[in-house]
């Protein structure tokens, strides 16, 4: 979701418990230095986790646990902090009133400690702040959406729509093919054709997002003489029925819902194979499926307490029981035990 209005500022902008936010110039920026899903998902945490002084020259601290997904080792954390502070993108930004290209580094230097259990010291590069501090446009991505995509070329079109979606005079936008290779992160020599890149890029991205997101999404190509030079994105929200059908996409594993989104499973059928069957949302430790008004609730009994690590403690404490009637009342409960038990 986007701000239209030059006076809201992105910084102003709150993450919440099922949401983090994105500035729009981190959204359409162009690779020089290809980065992987896993780096981007990363990146997006890190962003989230500086937020509160995402624009100060400070140093952040996040533990590596929270960036290890559902792999046990920090090989891959250190290695997508690698390629990040390797990366250099090309941002679009206005300066003294005409259009320029900035390119600047998305991670500054780091200190990892050794124990898996450890911390990561992190900083944000001086001219990226300035460039945050000045955004008034982002993204509003949804946690459970931004894990469940299968490929880094899915979780950019999703931020795009994100960025574009809350537009009031505006539903769609034309892109030069490079540009939109350029901001897909498609490396230089691959999928150079445009049935290529519609073919192993394109369609399985839209695919996914109208399959999982809030909403529909159509690329549509646009030729010049014989030839595809341009394409045009188009975005409109989802009606309640079709929301409705995306929340339960969220609920099968990553090889049900590809399957779903390239339309090979009946949307409304009982998943039949083991690879197929939702695991319990209430102990899906990847997205949440406690309701909003349960975080207000757990934030106003229970201020200065952390929320995402109490939640983490009663969906590990819980693994093995018996499944909750209410999961919003038994988290609550665990809340109010867990808060007797370690006062502030």
């Amino acid at each position: 979701m986007s701000s239209e209005s030059k006076a809201y500022r992105t910084i102003e902008a709150r993450p919440n418990a099922e949401s983090l936010i994105k500035p729009g110039e981190l959204v359409d920026l162009v690779e020089v230095t290809p980065l992987t899903l896993a780096d981007r998902r990363i990146y997006n945490q890190l962003l989230e986790n500086a937020w509160d002084a995402i624009d100060k020259p400070v140093t952040h601290i996040i533990p590596k646990s929270m960036l290890r997904g559902t792999h046990n080792s920090n090989d891959r954390v250190g290695e997508s902090l690698e390629r990040l502070m390797a990366a250099i993108v090309k941002i679009e930004v206005t300066r003294d009133g005409e259009p320029a290209i900035q390119r600047v580094q998305l991670l500054g230097g780091n200190v990892e400690t050794l124990r898996s259990d450890g911390l990561l010291e992190y900083e944000i590069p001086a001219r990226l702040r300035k460039i945050i501090h000045n955004s008034n446009v982002f993204a509003r991505l949804q946690r459970e959406v931004m894990f469940a995509l299968t490929s880094k070329y899915s979780l950019t079109l999703y931020e795009m729509v994100q960025k574009r979606g809350n537009l009031r005079w505006k539903s769609s936008e034309k892109f030069s093919l490079e540009g939109l290779r350029g901001v897909l992160g498609v490396p230089k020599g691959k999928l150079s054709s445009w049935s290529n890149l519609k073919l192993r890029a394109i369609d399985p991205s839209v695919a996914e997002v109208n399959a999982l997101s809030d909403y529909m999404v159509e690329v549509v190509p646009v030729k010049t003489g014989r030839s595809v030079t341009h394409v045009e994105l188009r975005w409109w929200r989802k009606d309640g029925e079709a929301s409705g059908k995306a929340e339960r996409a969220m609920s099968f594993s990553s090889v049900g819902r590809r399957a779903k989104a390239e339309g090979r499973t009946d949307e409304m059928a009982a998943p039949k194979s083991t690879e197929l069957k939702p695991r319990p949302a209430w102990l899906d430790k990847r997205g949440s499926a406690l309701r909003t008004e349960t975080y207000e609730t757990a934030r106003m009994r229970y201020p200065g307490y952390d929320i995402y690590h109490i939640e983490g403690e009663w969906r590990s404490w819980a693994e093995g029981k018996e499944t909750p009637e209410n999961a919003d009342r038994a988290f609550l409960a665990f809340f109010r035990k867990f808060a007797e038990a370690n006062p502030i």
